[in-house]
């Protein structure tokens, strides 16, 4: 195939979610640190943990890309040139900024990758090519964009003039010789507002959608109330718990991997910072054996598309859709009751095995019980579980508690962070 294979991108909220995201296929990863990044309820790395994230992923050949991505008021300057010098020097492959404030920061600190987020909103050509004139290396692009769009955007892109724009703006400092790269969303949760930018949590919560603090108000119940009858609250939904008006399916791209490759992007993106670890390695391994299976052998990949979609379902999620991929979904922006589907699959986490005993380490996350019949992800190994261990070595028949240590009889070896979860 001629084709260029994409980089396969994963979240990573905290440390155990980027050992996740590497084990189970990931090309690169993105986190975000304690401050100047969006998702601010997630763990997120202070600089030792970023120092010693950045570390494990090379020692893994795996890039990270590090968020500073909010919108910026004037005193989110302070100690920002400082703190991107230190992303720079600890080893971070690349920085995602948002604000023309903070870019014209970061083009500021020599050697320092720069990718453009998806809240910039770049929906065209013209965008994409102005970024790049200012010192950019990759472009994250809109999620409202259809696939022809995108095609066009980076073809366009990566052959574009870098003085298009020189009679506006000045130069880069040192012209900007790195490849110029797009990159899109293709897995995770859809936002109502156009590519996140919405001022709703700030209005009803006072909570900063754009400084990571989203409230997430388009997920809320809602009720119609009519101007002369306050307090009568009408009913607008489809059952019994009112209607989500604004909120919208997840994206799921696991069945069209040939069109997205088509279009030349660079960087396949999973959205999830906020996701469950066991979540980055479901999805992760799934993309990362469609893309594989894809360029190994097409018909192979078109055999196993209704497999790659019951492996993704086993995650949590709110129903899918293709997004805007295939043009504007008929319904807006498909806007449904769409309540989170959470799964209790995820059983545990292994965290070593006695090869003298036959015994495995788990690290609990859900219930089981001697009995149940369970499958391991990364080796793929499926057995009845027939043999339960507390901590004391006490035989026991059901693990009721979250993060309990325990033992298990397994047929085969099995090696550390590999995913316990229900046939």
């Amino acid at each position: 195939m001629n084709m260029k294979k994409p980089e396969l991108l994963a979240p990573a909220g905290d440390f155990e979610k980027l050992q996740m995201a590497i084990a189970y296929g990931a090309d690169a990863v993105y986190v975000g640190g304690k401050q100047f990044s969006l998702r601010a309820n997630a763990k997120n790395f202070d600089v030792d943990e970023l120092r010693s994230a950045i570390a494990y992923a090379h020692s893994h050949n795996i890039k990270v890309y590090v968020s500073v991505n909010i919108f910026a008021n004037n005193q989110d300057f302070h100690g920002l040139k400082d703190y991107l010098q230190t992303l720079q020097e600890i080893g971070a492959d690349a920085v995602i900024v948002a604000d023309l404030g903070v870019l014209a920061v970061a083009r500021q600190i020599s050697g320092l990758e720069i990718h453009i987020s998806t809240q910039a909103n770049i929906t065209n050509y013209q965008s994409a090519e102005l970024y790049k004139s200012l010192g950019a290396s990759r472009v994250i692009l809109a999620r409202e964009l259809s696939l022809g769009e995108i095609t066009e955007i980076t073809l366009r892109t990566t052959k574009a003039n870098l003085q298009a724009h020189a009679c506006i703006l000045p130069a880069y400092p040192s012209e900007n010789t790195l490849p110029f790269e797009t990159e899109v969303f293709i897995h995770g949760a859809m936002c109502m507002s156009y590519s996140g930018r919405c001022l709703l949590s700030n209005y009803m919560a006072e909570r900063d959608a754009n400084k990571g603090d989203c409230a997430q108000p388009c997920r809320w119940n809602y009720y119609l109330t009519e101007e002369l009858r306050p307090g009568e609250h009408i009913p607008i939904y489809e059952d019994g718990h009112g209607t989500y008006i604004m909120n919208s399916k997840d994206l799921c791209m696991i069945q069209h991997i040939p069109e997205l490759v088509a279009t030349g992007v660079s960087s396949f993106k999973i959205e999830g910072r906020m996701k469950t670890a066991y979540y980055v390695a479901a999805v992760t391994r799934a993309y990362r054996e469609a893309i594989d299976d894809f360029f190994t052998c097409p018909s192979l990949y078109e055999s196993k598309k209704d497999y790659y979609m019951r492996e993704i379902e086993k995650t949590g999620n709110r129903s899918f859709y293709t997004g805007f991929y295939f043009g504007r979904p008929a319904s807006g922006q498909n806007l449904t009751n769409t309540i989170y589907n959470n799964t209790q699959d995820f059983l545990g986490v292994v965290q070593s095995h006695d090869p003298t005993t036959g015994l495995t380490l788990i690290q609990q996350r859900n219930k089981f019980e001697i009995g149940e019949e369970v499958e391991f992800l990364k080796s793929g190994h499926k057995q009845t579980i027939t043999e339960i261990y507390d901590e004391s070595n006490v035989p026991i028949i059901t693990a009721p508690h979250p993060k309990q240590l325990l033992h298990i009889k397994t047929s085969i070896p099995l090696k550390k962070r590999d995913i316990m979860r229900r046939a």
